[in-house]
């Protein structure tokens, strides 16, 4: 049996298609996220999967509970998924549409984890050498992890930037053995 995201990749695609071609990426991404959250919820996994609801009252459920985020294109979109049981597929599709909109609008995510909190002048200089690095728009989310003991561990899509101290101690301690 073929791997979720795979069957789910068509699907992502479809719909930024229609999001990129209707200029409501932002309105397609903040409705899959909602709709991803609701589908990994267990009761609504087992609504889903029970045949004694059916298709249309699960699409009217979730129309429902997105509220002013759906769209007649979105309904249509679930509609699809309902009719060929790929509703469950709902957080791998925003995963990939995610991928699709930071890809169009040359723009990624890192994750900076520092042994202490960066100063916004650590963040800028951070954030303008991966900008120059990777060529896209950088947003930075940051977190503290004492454990570090120094430096930093920086995460932008396949990138990782080892610069903590205690990463440095490992790379030494396995050199020397």
């Amino acid at each position: 049996m073929a791997e979720a995201i795979t069957i789910a990749r068509p699907y992502a695609n479809a719909v930024f298609a229609i999001a990129q071609e209707k200029g409501e990426l932002k309105a397609w991404s903040d409705l899959l996220a909602v709709l991803a959250q609701c589908v990994a919820d267990p009761d609504m996994q087992s609504i889903i999967s029970s045949p004694a609801v059916s298709d249309e009252q699960v699409v009217t459920l979730l129309a429902d509970i997105s509220g002013e985020l759906m769209s007649q294109d979105a309904r249509n979109f679930l509609a699809l998924l309902a009719e060929n049981n790929r509703l469950q597929l709902l957080a791998d599709i925003a995963v990939i549409f995610e991928e699709l909109r930071a890809e169009a609008e040359q723009t990624i995510a890192a994750d900076v984890i520092s042994a202490r909190a960066l100063t916004s002048e650590q963040e800028n200089k951070i954030s303008a050498a991966l900008k120059t690095r990777l060529g896209r728009d950088v947003t930075l989310n940051t977190t503290v992890d004492e454990s570090l003991l120094g430096g930093a561990i920086i995460r932008a899509g396949d990138l990782v930037i080892d610069g903590s101290a205690l990463g440095k101690l490992n790379r030494l301690a396995n050199a020397i053995n």
